[in-house]
C-alpha cells in the first residue's frame, strides 16, 4: 500500500497502474534520494514457485540489457515474502496516451519513436529475450520525448490460454497481439516484428489496423484478416513505409522482416527518404546567401598553402596562370592547386555509447594501404542496429571538393557523405548520392564549401561484422 517501505530502503507514493501478473508504483529510493518505479507480484503468485521463479528470472534477464532506449532495472528484492523489481522512473507519458492526445503523428516523429522501439527490442532479441507485449502502453517517453520500452518479458510468464482468464494481461494487449500469438503457438523475436509494426501503423493513423468488441473478434481478425494499407487513411505516406508497416504485420511470420534489425533497417531508408528532398531543397538558398556575402578566402588560403608545399609546382601554376591564382578565384575542377588534403580526425557514433575506435581515424589518410580505421565488431551484421557510424574528415578549411574517393578490404557496406561545419556534428547536408561500396569507391560531390566531410556507413557488407576505411583521398 502506499506509506509501505521495501526492504527499508524503498518508500511507496503513488499507485501508477495494475495489472494481471503485478502493480506498479511510483516510489522513493531512500538510499539514493531519487524517484523510482516499483514493480510487485500479486500476492496471488507468491505462493506459485514456478511464478516466483520466472518473475525473478526475468528481472535479471531485463537487469542485463543497458539499452538508452529500454527503461533500466535497478534493483530486485523480497518484501514479507512478495516479489520486486526496481526501475529506473521515467516522468513523463506513454506513447499510447500521446497518440490518444494527438491524434496521428507526424511521419517523421513516427518513423524516430518506431525506431527507438525498435532498436531496445533488437538489442533484447540479441540476448535472447523476447518481449512478446510490445503496445503503446509499454513505451514511457521521457521529458526529451525519447522512447523507453518497458516490461519487457513479464508477458513470458503467461502463455494466450492462460492470459485470457486474467483480467488486464492479454485482453488489454489483444489490439497488437500476432496471429501465432493469438492461436497459442510458438512466439519469437517475428512476434515483436509485427505487434511494432501495429504500433507503427497506429501512430500514423491514430487508430488500430483491427478494431474490435472483445478479445476474442480482435484475434480472430489478427489472424485472418490481411494488414490494411496506411496509405488507403494517409495518402502522404510513402509506398515504401506503406510496404514496409505491411511487411511487418504479414500473417505468416516467415514473409516479415528476418529479425528487428532488418526492419529498423528499412525504417531507417524511409526516414533517409523523408530527409532527401528536404535537404536538396534548402541548399540553393544557402549558396545564393554566401554569393552575396562575397567569396570566402579560407579556400584561397587552402590553395595556396598546397602551392607553397610542392614549390615546382607553385612556379608552373604562377606561369601558366598569372594573376588568377591570387585574385581569390576557386580553382577550376580538379585544378591547379593539386588535389586538397582531408586529414581523418576522428569518428562519429552518434547513437552509440562508447565511440568507434577514434584513435584508429588517422590510418585512412596516412597514405598507407595496410593500415585503416574500422567500425567496432557488430554481430547482427549486416545491420548496424542503428542509422550509421562515419568517419570525419577534415579538409582545413571550408572547400568545394569534387570528389571523395574511398579503398577498403570490407568491400559490399552502404554508405553516402555528409558535411557539416564542426568535427563532432551534426553534419546536415547530404553532399553524394548513398553507394554500396566496392574494393574502391568514388563519392561525386555536390554543394557548395565544407571544412568537414563524414563518410556515414549505414550497412555493413556481406560476410563482415566490420567495415574499414583504408584509404581516403580527394579532388
Amino acid at each position: 500500500m502506499v506509506g509501505d517501505v521495501l526492504s527499508d530502503r524503498y518508500e511507496l507514493e503513488e499507485l501508477v497502474g495494475t495489472g494481471g501478473m503485478s502493480t506498479v508504483f511510483r516510489g522513493h529510493d531512500r538510499l539514493l534520494d531519487r524517484k523510482v518505479a516499483l514493480k510487485i507480484l500479486h500476492s496471488h503468485y507468491t505462493g506459485d514457485a514456478e511464478y516466483v521463479e520466472r518473475f525473478r528470472h526475468e528481472a535479471r534477464a531485463v537487469a542485463a540489457l543497458s539499452h538508452p532506449n529500454i527503461v533500466t532495472v535497478i534493483d530486485r528484492g523480497e518484501h514479507e515474502g512478495r516479489q520486486f523489481i526496481v526501475f529506473e522512473y521515467v516522468d513523463g507519458e506513454n506513447l499510447k496516451r500521446l497518440i490518444e492526445r494527438g491524434g496521428p503523428a507526424p511521419v517523421e516523429r513516427a518513423l524516430e519513436l518506431a525506431l527507438q522501439v525498435g532498436r531496445g527490442l533488437s538489442f533484447a532479441h540479441q540476448r535472447g529475450l523476447v518481449h512478446r507485449d510490445v503496445k503503446p502502453q509499454n513505451v514511457l517517453l521521457n521529458g526529451a520525448g525519447q522512447a523507453k520500452v518497458t516490461d519487457f518479458g513479464i508477458a513470458r510468464s503467461l502463455d494466450v490460454q492462460q492470459g485470457m482468464t486474467q483480467t488486464g494481461t492479454v485482453l488489454g494487449t489483444s489490439d497488437y497481439i500476432a496471429p501465432e500469438q493469438a492461436q497459442g503457438h510458438r512466439v519469437d523475436a517475428h512476434t515483436d516484428v509485427y505487434s511494432l509494426g501495429v504500433v507503427l501503423y497506429e501512430l500514423l493513423t491514430g487508430e488500430v489496423p483491427f478494431p474490435g468488441e472483445n478479445f476474442v473478434a480482435v484475434a480472430m481478425r489478427h489472424i485472418n484478416e490481411p494488414p490494411p494499407s496506411v496509405r488507403d487513411r494517409r495518402p502522404d505516406v510513402s509506398p515504401r513505409l506503406d510496404a514496409a508497416v505491411r511487411r511487418a504485420m504479414a500473417k505468416d511470420a516467415a514473409d516479415r522482416f528476418p529479425t528487428m534489425a532488418d526492419f529498423c533497417g528499412e525504417l531507417e531508408a524511409c526516414l533517409a527518404e523523408l530527409h532527401g528532398p528536404a535537404v536538396t531543397a534548402s541548399r540553393p538558398q544557402a549558396r545564393a546567401g554566401s554569393r552575396r556575402r562575397g567569396v570566402s578566402p579560407w579556400p584561397v588560403l587552402a590553395v595556396l598553402a598546397a602551392l607553397i608545399a610542392i614549390g615546382a609546382v607553385l612556379a608552373v601554376l604562377v606561369i601558366g596562370r598569372g594573376a588568377n591564382v591570387f585574385s581569390g578565384s576557386h580553382p577550376s575542377s580538379g585544378g591547379a592547386g593539386g588535389p586538397p588534403h582531408l586529414r581523418a580526425v576522428t569518428a562519429y557514433d552518434p547513437y552509440g555509447t562508447n565511440g568507434e575506435n577514434d584513435a584508429q581515424a588517422k590510418f585512412a589518410t596516412d597514405g598507407v594501404a595496410s593500415t585503416a580505421w574500422s567500425t567496432e565488431r557488430y554481430y547482427d551484421a549486416p545491420s548496424l542496429n542503428k542509422p550509421g557510424v562515419g568517419l570525419v574528415l577534415d579538409a582545413g578549411a571550408g572547400v568545394q571538393l569534387n570528389q571523395i574517393a574511398l579503398t577498403t578490404t570490407t568491400p559490399g557496406f552502404d554508405a553516402v557523405i555528409r558535411a557539416g561545419d564542426s568535427p563532432t556534428g551534426p553534419f546536415p547536408d547530404v553532399v553524394s548520392d548513398p553507394q554500396q561500396v566496392a574494393a574502391t569507391a568514388q563519392f561525386p560531390i555536390r554543394g557548395g564549401k565544407h571544412r568537414y566531410y563524414l563518410i556515414w556507413i549505414t550497412r555493413l557488407g556481406a560476410g563482415f561484422q566490420t567495415a574499414r576505411v583504408n584509404e581516403v583521398t580527394a579532388s
